[in-house]
């Protein structure tokens, strides 16, 4: 499968730059498909649209503040993304500009320095303990939203705004957008109606975010994340599988960790079941991939040639549905992007949502 699949013509004035208000007033494509029907709806008619037999399942990870910006030995500017902790004071991270190994990074009151670089990835070593490094994070690190969004709020504001109301676990890099439509309310709303919900996590990181730059999609690798998933949790979604009831992702990252955990029940290879795991996942979904546990799924708009857009495009092709991927501007996928354009929807983290059935 080529890059130039996944392909599409987004003008720039449908990126949006701050979130709904409230965030459960974002809009929402209602996407069938089977009928290869699109109904126009707002975020807060899910409960309306979902009934007791569906379970709603949340990745809670927890954005850090982890947008680091300091100073090379030579005075000049530094900014330093960290992706993902590899031990007591080592980290993952993207910077700019490039480092060597050896270099030195300077920021208020500690200090880093580079001990590995592959590719985009640089390896730093701070010199403080962990809780002491987190705290300084915490006081100095700015919120890490995309690149495309151009801030117009607070520190204060972003850090409330790029956060769902759900997040627990601390350690993701970038927030798992789908979940930002979520009030507290809606969640009520849900529960009151009978609707079953479930938290796992996954670590947002470079594996989520990362563009897809081969040619050849197969060729791409995407980074492992973190993720885990409890021994009760995948219990009660196995029940409820057994019981028939609709699985439903909130996000391409909850979709990712249930489809890595998923297996076949039996040596009779006709149904699948969680496996209850604490590990990294370098799961690359794209079509004509085979869903194994995920039967609905609620995602924001993504970008071209990105791999959460090839995730949704194997959701809802072939072996999924009866439409053979060709590519995404021939795609019942498509189609739905073009229609939401014509509707003035916005785009990409801070936009709106699609409900895929």
């Amino acid at each position: 499968m080529k890059l130039s699949q996944l392909d599409y013509f987004l003008p720039k004035s449908f990126i949006a730059q701050t979130p709904a208000k409230p965030r459960d007033y974002s809009r929402l494509l209602v996407i069938d498909r089977k009928t290869k029907k699109i109904s126009h709806h707002f975020f807060y008619e899910l409960p309306k649209l979902l009934t007791p037999n569906d379970v709603l399942v949340f990745n809670k990870t927890k954005v850090f503040p982890a947008r680091l910006f300091g100073k090379r030995h030579t005075g000049g500017k530094a900014e330093v993304l960290l992706l993902r902790q590899k031990g007591a004071s080592m980290w993952e991270a993207i910077t700019k500009p490039g480092f060597f190994v050896g270099d030195k990074i300077y920021f208020e009151g500690f200090m880093g320095t580079v001990v590995k670089r592959k590719n985009y990835i640089t390896e730093i070593k701070f010199n403080l303990a962990k809780k002491d490094f987190l705290a300084k994070v915490n006081q100095i690190g700015h919120t890490p939203i995309p690149p495309y969004i151009r801030p117009v709020n607070t520190e204060e504001k972003l850090k409330i705004d790029y956060q769902t109301v759900y997040a627990e676990v601390v350690g993701s890099a970038a927030a798992p957008t789908a979940g930002l439509h979520f009030t507290k309310r809606l969640l009520k709303e849900l529960k009151k109606k009978g609707i079953q919900t479930e938290y796992l996590t996954l670590h947002v990181g470079l594996g989520t975010f990362a563009p897809i730059k081969k040619v050849n999609i197969s060729e791409h690798k995407v980074h492992s994340e973190y993720y885990e998933l409890d021994k009760n949790t995948a219990k009660r979604l196995n029940e409820a599988r057994r019981l028939g009831k609709r699985i439903i992702a909130v996000g391409t990252t909850t979709t990712r960790v249930l489809e890595t955990c998923a297996s076949y029940e039996s040596k009779n290879l006709t149904s699948y079941i969680l496996h209850p795991t604490s590990s990294y996942t370098d799961l690359f979904i794209y079509p004509p991939y085979k869903v194994k546990f995920v039967d609905s799924l609620i995602t924001n708009f993504h970008l071209p040639k990105s791999s959460l857009l090839a995730l949704i495009c194997a959701f809802a092709s072939y072996p999924n549905t009866g439409e053979k991927f060709k590519d995404f501007k021939s795609s019942l996928l498509g189609a739905a992007y073009q229609e939401a354009m014509n509707q003035g929807y916005r785009f990409f983290s801070f936009g709106d949502a699609c409900l895929i059935f």
